[in-house]
């Protein structure tokens, strides 16, 4: 299956082979990323064809080179009619056709200053009552 996905860049099956085919395919093209003889060999020992192979170290090595996982993207679809099962399409992201858009990068938070350990909170100038000190008058009585 993960040769037909190479392939095709689409397939639709059940939820649970695509979530096993999603692991693979994921693993096949961080092989591709790496682009050395021995990747070559580890990919073409588990996928089917010269031309899946290559396809793997030309095209999905280079549409991926910036991207650090997340390769492959699993929609839900139907349920099938014979035995009721769960279909999903599974297909790679980022590429043309797709079913949805891949989402942008989320910003990274703001850096926070750190807190003073020492220092007086917000919350505890506001809600606790003034300071009493005790004041000469009551001293002398």
């Amino acid at each position: 299956m993960v040769s037909q996905l190479v392939k095709h860049e689409r397939i639709e099956t059940t939820v649970a082979k695509a979530k096993e085919v999603r692991r693979k395919a994921d693993q096949m093209v961080q092989l591709g990323k790496e682009g050395t003889q021995h990747a070559a060999r580890r990919a073409a020992a588990f996928v089917r064809g010269d031309d899946v192979v290559h396809k793997l170290f030309t095209e999905l090595a280079f549409r991926y080179r910036d991207r650090a996982g997340g390769y492959t993207r699993m929609l839900r679809t139907r349920i099938r009619v014979g035995d009721a099962a769960p279909m999903a399409y599974i297909e790679f992201v980022d590429r043309e056709n797709e079913l949805r858009e891949a989402k942008p990068a989320t910003p990274p938070p703001p850096q926070r200053v750190p807190l003073d350990p020492w220092a007086k909170s917000r919350a505890s100038q506001q809600w606790a009552g003034p300071k009493i000190t005790k004041s000469s008058e009551t001293d002398g009585l």
